[in-house]
């Protein structure tokens, strides 16, 4: 077994491992607000959500060849294999410091980060950060803002159309719609958090030589990364779970399915029409706090909000930081 192959196996490895850190990193992603409505039971929503990762892992295409080829510019060699490998570790490693003070970081811009330390520390690649701009750094302003915004309207607007009804038969209504929109946001969360380590093992084979193509996605790609994403989410990761699900609101029915509804939906249009790799976190949490906030403003607990925005913000430095630290002690492995 040559030095390339083992080193795009060691990659390869290192992605199916931040799959599924990312998984029960970000199963509170999908399922904390059907859980804290009492919509769906803990297991049931975290089995509803591995299936839907799974399904959207396949409809993640786009968001995928955007990962693999639109970040970074590597040249193919093994040296090059050591700079995606350090980007991995550095993003499970900040995935795994936020997961255990429960912080519902962004598992995305962790990625991203720690490609982007990894790159510009080794100096053997180039970061093209025109696309850095415009598929990372704009969306991860935007998707937060829009999320806020149409959470904050959708709330208002079910609250107008439903102002006559009883509240007892409204909630048993929106529990059972709950199915629905937390069944989309797992899809919305499939197609974007497994496609992006899809792109990372394309990445992975391309600059190891076994792929000519930088954009082609093999068949066992989407199953292997659609496995893992699964299996890392039905794990579940409570401590972010209970974070968004209960300390940035008191949610109903109602507040659960507006903020569900709006966040997948932002992630459908950004995979299917934009291709960019939005945070699915940044995403629901926005629209979790816009709903929150048609009750009043300090419905919201803007403590904890304060706290999540300053994960957001520290995330893709820390993540990058870290990558460069694991760069310098694993470079001799793949020189």
């Amino acid at each position: 077994m040559d030095a390339a192959l083992i080193a795009v196996i060691a990659v390869i490895i290192a992605a199916m491992v931040f799959d599924y850190t990312n998984g029960f990193h970000d199963a509170a992603n999908a399922i904390a607000t059907s859980v804290s409505t009492r919509a769906l039971t803990p297991r049931v929503a975290l089995l509803m959500a591995a299936v839907g990762n799974f399904i959207g892992a396949h409809l993640g295409t786009e968001v995928a060849k955007t990962v693999g080829d639109g970040l970074v510019d590597l040249p193919v060699g093994v040296p090059s294999l050591g700079v995606v490998f350090a980007g991995v570790v550095g993003a499970i490693i900040w995935n795994l410091i936020t997961w255990y003070f429960g912080l519902p970081s962004s598992s995305s811009h962790a990625l991203f980060g720690g490609l982007v330390g990894a790159t510009l520390v080794a100096s053997i690649g180039v970061v093209q950060w025109g696309n850095i701009l415009t598929k990372v750094l704009i969306p991860m302003v935007l998707s937060p803002v829009v999320g806020l915004i149409l959470g904050f309207l959708m709330m208002v607007a079910i609250m107008w159309i439903f102002r006559r009804g009883h509240p007892g038969k409204l909630n048993r209504g929106f529990r059972h719609a709950q199915t629905a929109s937390a069944a989309a946001m797992s899809v919305g969360h499939g197609m974007q958090d497994a496609a992006k380590t899809m792109g990372i093992v394309v990445l992975a084979l391309y600059t190891g030589g076994y792929q000519s193509d930088s954009s082609h996605i093999p068949e066992w790609v989407y199953w292997a990364s659609a496995t893992m994403l699964a299996a890392g989410t039905y794990s579940g990761g409570w401590r972010i779970i209970r974070t968004l699900g209960r300390k940035i609101i008191d949610l109903g029915p109602a507040e659960g399915f507006a903020a569900e509804t709006v966040a997948s939906s932002v992630l459908y249009f950004n995979a299917l029409v934009l291709h960019a790799p939005i945070s699915t976190t940044h995403t629901i949490t926005s629209a979790i706090m816009g709903v929150g906030a048609t009750k009043r403003l300090s419905a919201v607990r803007w403590n904890v909000a304060g706290n999540i925005v300053i994960a957001w913000i520290t995330t893709f430095p820390a993540a990058a930081l870290i990558a460069c630290l694991v760069y310098f002690v694993v470079r001799p492995l793949f020189s």
